[in-house]
Parts: C-alpha cells; sequence; structure tokens
C-alpha cells in the first residue's frame, strides 16, 4: 500500500479541530482561540515531536512507521473504524480486531482519564496494562517500561519476585492458583495457537509452581472485591477493586478504591500526595 499524503493530512487537521480538550482528558483554560486541539498538543498525547506532526498535517515529512500510526491513532482517541481509516492512509493494513489489539476504544479512555484521583489502569486479558492513571503508577509501578512477556501480570507473578512483593505473603497462594486457573481458562478459549498458550508454555519451562498448578487443572477461580497492597512508603492498603469489560477488545478498566474514612483511605492520599516518583522494588 502506498501513502496518501493529502488524505492523511487533511483526516488529521479534521480530527485535531473536531477533538475538544476535555475529550482527551486535558484543560481548556481561559485564552484557548484554536478550534479543537493545538498541534503540539496533539504530538503530546502521541509521543511525538511537534514538528513531526506538524510535517504530517502539512503532508510532508517520512510515512509514519506502524507503531506511530497506532500511537496517533490512540492519542487522538480514534475509533476503530477511524483507526483503520488512518493506517489505510498512511499506506499499512489495519491491525487486527479482538482480542490482540492494544488500542484502547474512546469511551474506555475517556472514563479512564476522569479518573485521576483514583488508581485505575486498563489491561487486556493477559494482564498487560496499556493505560494507567498517575495515581496508578505510584501504587503498582510505570507499566510503559516493561517488555516482551514481562508486560503480563501472570508472567511476572511466577517470575519476578517484585511483583509479589506488592502483595502480604499470605495472599501469594492464593494469587498464585487465580493466574494460573485464569490463564487455562484462556488458553482453552482461545486456542493452542494463541498468545495465551504461547505464555503457558513459556511459564512451564521457568516456573516449578506454576507448572504444578496447571497440572492440577485448576479452573473457575475469580479475584476477590478486596486487594491487600503492600506500599513500600505509605503500607498496608485495602482497596475495593471495581471493573468496567469492554467486550470488543477484552480490555478491562480496573478502578481501585478505599472506604471513607479508614486507614487505607488514608494511606491513599498520602500515596496521592507522594506521587509516582520511582521506588525501589516496584517495576
Amino acid at each position: 500500500m502506498e501513502i496518501d499524503r493529502e488524505g492523511l493530512a487533511g483526516f488529521l487537521r479534521g480530527r485535531r479541530t473536531a477533538t475538544q480538550p476535555e475529550d482527551v482528558g486535558l484543560p481548556r483554560g481561559q485564552r484557548r482561540r484554536t478550534d479543537g486541539l493545538r498541534r503540539e498538543e496533539v504530538a503530546a498525547l502521541c509521543h511525538m515531536s511537534a514538528d513531526y506532526y506538524a510535517r504530517l498535517e502539512r503532508s510532508r515529512g517520512p510515512q509514519p512507521s506502524t507503531q506511530m500510526a497506532a500511537a496517533i491513532a490512540q492519542g487522538l482517541h480514534l475509533t476503530l473504524d477511524e483507526r483503520d481509516h488512518l493506517f489505510r492512509l498512511a499506506g499499512h493494513h489495519p491491525p487486527l480486531r479482538g482480542p490482540t489489539s492494544e488500542h484502547v476504544s474512546p469511551g474506555l479512555q475517556a472514563v479512564l482519564d476522569r479518573l485521576q484521583d483514583v488508581p485505575a489502569e486498563i489491561v487486556t486479558e493477559l494482564g498487560e496494562t496499556l493505560r494507567q492513571t498517575p495515581l496508578g503508577v505510584a501504587l503498582t509501578g510505570d507499566a510503559s517500561e516493561r517488555r516482551g512477556p514481562a508486560r503480563s501480570l501472570g508472567y511476572r507473578w511466577f517470575t519476578d519476585p517484585a511483583a509479589r512483593a506488592l502483595h502480604p505473603p499470605e495472599d501469594h497462594d492464593g494469587y498464585s492458583r487465580l493466574y494460573a486457573s485464569g490463564l487455562r481458562e484462556l488458553v482453552a478459549k482461545r486456542g493452542p495457537g494463541s498468545r495465551a498458550a504461547q505464555l503457558g508454555e513459556r511459564l512451564l519451562g521457568e516456573s516449578d509452581e506454576f507448572r504444578a498448578i496447571w497440572q492440577a487443572h485448576v479452573v473457575g477461580l475469580r479475584p476477590s472485591e478486596v486487594k491487600r497492597y503492600v506500599h513500600p512508603q505509605v503500607g498496608l492498603l485495602e482497596l475495593s477493586c471495581q471493573t468496567l469489560v469492554d467486550p470488543a477488545q477484552s480490555h478491562i478498566l480496573l478502578v481501585y478504591t478505599a472506604v471513607p474514612g479508614t486507614e487505607s483511605a488514608e494511606r491513599l492520599r498520602l500515596l496521592s500526595v507522594l506521587g509516582s516518583q520511582p521506588l525501589a522494588g516496584i517495576r
């Protein structure tokens, strides 16, 4: 496929001017005169330079890579149909839809954007964190730094002691059985050639504990609504976890809250003050 530079430029300009700051979680401000978003705002949302984005809108510059096209689609909060159109204009075949997709729907992203005062994250069915609120980063670490199979919480649970350090030792056995159970059900649902199956095969070769639980064929376990975290700075947190599911993409929004007036609520407030500065032991 060939890039349609004029079509891509026009589409980007149209989406930028039609998108309001509040649509993407940005403050409007009192001196805004631009219709929609500014170019530098879009560039920041897409994690690229303002000059690079400006050249795209002016029908100049290099052909965007598939990774860059995906970043633009996510930054502008495009729907799946709009994302696919963007990819074709950029000269690429659109990514597959469904459980392997990492494109967060605009609706789910909009909900997350409005949850800046609580820990929250959007995850895939394999437990890969796609988006986090700042307080979510402060609670469990920056997911953007994880690569390969380590993006999956279930994989990290059986291979990285730092993942377990976030929870009280008496909860570890329950989490081990839960993650192995969930992965076994997912392998049966997605099939032997799926990413879930590949992750299972990898864990069978790397973790004796996972292998023992896997061979027991444990299924049907479901997570508790209350999760306990041991944070290195604020201590023990007991948080309720509410979920919102996007069935089209198999993405899950997880929102963590503390009961008002409890010690956990006070510690969560303290964590919001401390912010997401790097913490030893959290990866």
